[in-house]
């Protein structure tokens, strides 16, 4: 068996997309050349990615609910309010429904000048039926100036419970779970 060394290739990368970013994320290395090259030899990786920057978590990290982040609801032939400030709220929640002769709906709306049902659980009216049926909802939600969030239920055989946190401002920074970083 003959040990022959490999010889390396230098292929040039050529995405505007990539340049931009080395640009932003390393300032130091503005104006060192125009092209990115890749190459087969095993060299260290820089992650470039805001991640390992360390400014920003990731989206399915920063959602997170946490102790004293998320607000619980629970309701019951009845409404609440969920949120009414300018930002973006994430609801995690199950909609459950038992057998009634009536229409029994489990629903999330908006408030504002109008109003907008945003998500729905409903059954029609059943004679004599049995069971239950239930749902996950999961939805992110945007309210500007002088809207509210609210979820109702419109039957004591309905149930809509979960909880609501608020993942990003007004101007669309993430607003981080509480407690973060230690």
């Amino acid at each position: 068996m003959v040990n022959r060394p490999s010889q390396p290739e230098i292929i040039t990368v050529n995405s505007e997309e990539l340049q931009t970013l080395i640009r932003d994320l390393l300032p130091s290395q503005n104006g060192f050349g125009s092209e990115l090259q890749a190459s087969n030899v095993i060299t260290p990786i820089i992650d470039l990615t805001a991640t390992a920057e360390g400014s920003t978590l990731r989206t399915d990290l920063q959602t997170a609910l946490a102790l004293g982040s998320a607000t619980a609801f629970g309701v019951e032939n009845n409404s609440q309010t969920l949120a009414n400030s300018p930002g973006f709220y994430q609801i995690t929640g199950t909609s459950v429904i038992g057998t009634s002769t009536s229409t029994i709906k489990n629903f999330v709306e908006i408030v504002g000048t109008s109003t907008v049902k945003v998500w729905e659980h409903g059954t029609p009216g059943l004679s004599g039926g049995t069971g239950t049926t239930s749902l996950l909802c999961t939805i992110t939600v945007w309210l500007k100036a002088g809207e509210s969030l609210n979820v109702e239920s419109n039957s004591t055989d309905g149930r809509f419970s979960g909880s609501v946190r608020q993942v990003a401002d007004s101007t669309g920074a993430f607003v981080n779970p509480q407690g973060f970083p230690l």
